[in-house]
């Protein structure tokens, strides 16, 4: 298989990440807000930093479960801030609970946070190809709507 030259071959988290998950379409409510979840607390870290601690958040965060998550409260906040499991930053963790009321929101509005991830790009990938990673684009133009 090609891999993109980000993937440290070494690293098993990150070859199956690469290989099951980047650029594979998820439909499901639940990996999407865990998505959500693990790119808030990336910024500014490595991802490798996070693909290390994704059991820990998948823990802290009841599974990803954006309900379970939208109830918690400044008891949880003081115990995810002790959890060595996670990034442990109350902005992050703050954030992860705030999202969890947004996609609540959006299911209500949109019908699934699926549907309105993907109401984006007209419910289909996007996809560009590049002879070589190093030409692909650092960033992504903003969708049309």
């Amino acid at each position: 298989m090609n891999r993109c030259g980000w993937v440290p071959e070494q690293d098993s988290l990150h070859v199956a990440y690469h290989d099951e998950e980047w650029g594979v379409p998820s439909h499901d409510d639940r990996h999407l807000f865990e998505l959500l979840i693990l790119e808030g607390a990336q910024a500014g870290l490595s991802w490798s930093t996070i693909l290390n601690k994704r059991e820990g958040y998948r823990k802290a965060f009841a599974g990803f479960d954006p309900e379970a998550v939208a109830r918690f409260g400044a008891r949880d906040v003081k115990r995810l801030l002790g959890d060595a499991g996670i990034v442990r930053h109350k902005g992050k963790i703050e954030a992860a609970i705030a999202n969890a009321h947004a996609v609540l929101a959006v299911q209500e509005e949109a019908g699934s946070f699926d549907a309105y991830v993907w109401s984006f790009v007209g419910g289909s990938p996007s996809k560009t190809a590049f002879a070589l990673w190093a030409s692909s684009p650092r960033r992504r133009p903003s969708p049309q709507r």
